[in-house]
């Protein structure tokens, strides 16, 4: 019989795609967005160390020239790690198919790391020149003030109804004798501010064998100048620390005037003044003149304050002085000491960041030399990619150093 053939089966229906759930799309999805952020937040940190870098060297440059020098300046190891950041994410959007926004982030961020690292080598290497004892663990960790208190405070004097305070920071006892002293102004334009800004410095230097009185003065205000009365404050603060010397265990033959900024303008004007007999207690006896001196980026001229108007120098000598240098031309003289050089003067510390545009650094050296050609045994300190209040930061690597610089000063064999 014939073989009968059987009907081929029908091939199987092919199978419909399935259907894209939200379930499947949703990894596609969030691998993009990923992709994105990663790329975003690399892109702002990118642009935040980049700006900051070009404003740390290039301070000239507008407003990046205002925020680099003190970020890049007090934080470049902190600068750096951002940097890092911003260059791994870099990496990541590379890798992840962002290629030419991937290959813009890493070479931007490798080039702010490489900047970063070198201010952080500069600064290092000038501390080490300066014989500081570098802790990196306040260079990373103590970003602002410490928290620490004076072993005691006291009233210095009465002015005008308001007591006058200082914060005494003492060595412990039996270490050598007496202890040299420091008496110390706070910043702050002549106008704001207190004394508890100088309790980092204050303790540090106590620890090392050298007692810290900071002290606040009579501040200017609105109708209120006191360019005649917070000198009279120093001269009293001065008298008071030589009188307690004894209860305090401080050498009365070494007792400094010092101060930062606008304090230290008022710390040299008093002193200088002191030495040259054109200033005397208004209240009391006239104290004797420093052992020495010390301005922490000081005005030197306070009509030149007044002229380059800088972060608020112009308003703060107008509430100083009570007006303008075209009014009171004789007032500005009397509080800048800049006019006030003279052979004989006690020995003078000045120290500025080289990017400060307040206390510009050129009119600190100028000072200096002033001082020098009438003989002033004057020690000039430059910091690298310091700017004004540069202590502010007080681990940073310039805030370390100018301590050590400030501790060798004071405690100089015949001082």
């Amino acid at each position: 019989m014939p073989r009968r053939r059987c009907p081929a089966a029908p091939p199987p229906p092919a199978l419909a795609p399935a259907a894209r759930t939200p379930a499947t799309r949703a990894p596609g999805g969030f691998k993009k967005t990923v992709r994105v952020a990663a790329a975003l937040t690399g892109s702002l940190l990118a642009l935040l160390t980049t700006a900051i870098m070009l404003g740390a060297y290039f301070p000239a440059l507008p407003k990046i020239g205002v925020i680099g020098p003190v970020l890049g300046g007090q934080y470049p190891f902190h600068m750096a790690f951002l940097a890092v950041a911003g260059g791994v994410l870099g990496a990541l959007a590379l890798r992840w198919g962002l290629r030419r926004w991937g290959r813009v982030l890493t070479v931007v961020t490798a080039l702010s790391t490489v900047a970063a690292l070198v201010i952080g080598g500069v600064q290092l290497s000038a501390a080490r020149e300066a014989g500081a004892e570098v802790s990196f663990g306040d260079v990373l960790g103590e970003l602002a003030y410490p928290d620490t208190r004076p072993d005691t405070t006291a009233t210095y004097a009465v002015r005008d109804g308001e007591p006058l305070r200082v914060d005494a920071y003492l060595p412990v006892r039996g270490r050598g004798g007496a202890a040299p002293a420091v008496v110390l102004a706070h910043a702050g334009g002549f106008h704001t501010f207190d004394k508890s800004d100088l309790r980092g410095t204050g303790r540090w230097l106590a620890d090392r064998g050298v007692a810290v009185f900071a002290v606040d003065y009579r501040l200017a205000a609105p109708g209120r100048p006191t360019w005649d009365k917070a000198p009279q404050d120093l001269l009293s603060a001065l008298g008071w620390v030589r009188e307690h010397a004894g209860r305090y265990g401080v050498d009365a033959s070494r007792v400094s005037l010092g101060g930062m900024s606008a304090g230290g303008t008022l710390a040299m004007s008093t002193a200088f003044r002191l030495r040259n007999g054109t200033i005397r207690a208004a209240d009391g006896r006239t104290p004797a003149p420093p052992a020495s001196v010390v301005g922490f980026y000081p005005g030197t001229d306070v009509r030149r304050m007044w002229e380059d108007d800088v972060a608020g120098t112009r308003r703060g000598a107008e509430l100083f002085t009570g007006g303008t240098p075209a009014r009171y031309p004789e007032r500005y003289r009397e509080v800048s000491p800049a006019a006030e050089v003279r052979a004989g003067l006690p020995r003078t510390l000045l120290v500025v960041g080289d990017r400060d545009r307040s206390a510009r650094p050129e009119t600190v050296r100028e000072l200096g030399e002033a001082l020098r050609a009438e003989g002033v045994d004057t020690e000039v300190r430059e910091l690298p990619f310091a700017e004004h209040a540069f202590d502010d930061a007080y681990g940073s690597l310039t805030s370390q150093t100018s301590r050590r610089i400030l501790l060798d000063f004071l405690t100089k064999a015949g001082h």
